[in-house]
């Protein structure tokens, strides 16, 4: 018999609503899977510390533990391999907190603005141990289990039918897609993801509090878990089979 599976929206460096979620757990046993769909750093004011806290997961539960990869990892491994600075400067993604969690600095105040020097850093990720970049490296692309195929973004469409994730031959569609079509269009097996908060969803499909435009996002054959922790929103998970929502709030 398959064991449940909860799957953990993007952390986005929320250290405090990754404990309260993970207090509120059940008890997880050995054929249970708990899964993070990435994006655990940037934006919320302790991304070293949620890496940290997340890697130590599968020495602490008695479940099998998957981490993806998430755009937000994506974008710093490219910054550490060909120093790309393109996604990691720009303020709105949050990245500046990762710089200064990563280097013991204080927590940028809104609007702060980084030196040269530290802009530099930031644009090679040279300040990132190197455990923690062969952890980011080593993170998967998708999760396929009884329940659900997991997956930051979603999936690419060819023209024709979607892509499951063993056929994409391009990953970005994977981490970065923010498809209409995909949340409106898509059926067949079930996929959770993260990446697109979901107040961006088509509010009209989600049959779970359809009233609430912050909480999980279900329709009969998706589930999205950004619920907006470190933007100002909270973590949330969902647990399969049973498609029962636990969040942080």
């Amino acid at each position: 018999m398959a064991g449940r599976t909860i799957a953990i929206g993007d952390v986005h460096g929320d250290l405090d609503g990754l404990e309260r979620l993970l207090a509120r757990l059940p008890v997880l046993l050995p054929e249970d899977t708990l899964l993070f769909v990435g994006d655990y750093v940037d934006r919320g004011p302790h991304p070293a510390a949620v890496v940290r806290r997340v890697r130590a997961l599968p020495s602490e539960t008695a479940a099998r533990v998957v981490f993806l990869r998430g755009n937000h990892e994506d974008a710093w491994l490219k910054a550490c391999r060909e120093g790309a600075p393109e996604f990691v400067l720009p303020r709105g993604n949050g990245c500046y907190s990762t710089y200064r969690s990563f280097t013991g600095g204080p927590v940028p105040d809104p609007g702060e603005n980084p030196t040269a020097e530290e802009l530099r850093a930031m644009a090679t990720g040279t300040f990132f141990p190197a455990d923690v970049v062969a952890w980011m490296e080593g993170l998967p692309l998708f999760h396929e289990d009884e329940h659900a195929i997991y997956v930051h973004a979603g999936l690419p469409h060819d023209g024709r039918r979607w892509l499951h994730p063993s056929e994409v031959k391009d990953p970005r569609p994977l981490l970065w897609q923010r498809s209409r079509s995909f949340y409106e269009g898509y059926t067949g097996k079930r996929v959770v993801f993260g990446h697109t908060p979901v107040r961006k969803l088509p509010q009209d499909q989600s049959v779970h509090t359809p009233g609430d435009p912050l909480d999980v996002y279900v329709t009969a054959s998706l589930v999205g878990v950004d619920t907006g922790a470190g933007m100002g929103g909270f973590l949330s998970a969902i647990e399969l089979p049973e498609m029962r929502v636990l969040d942080a709030r």
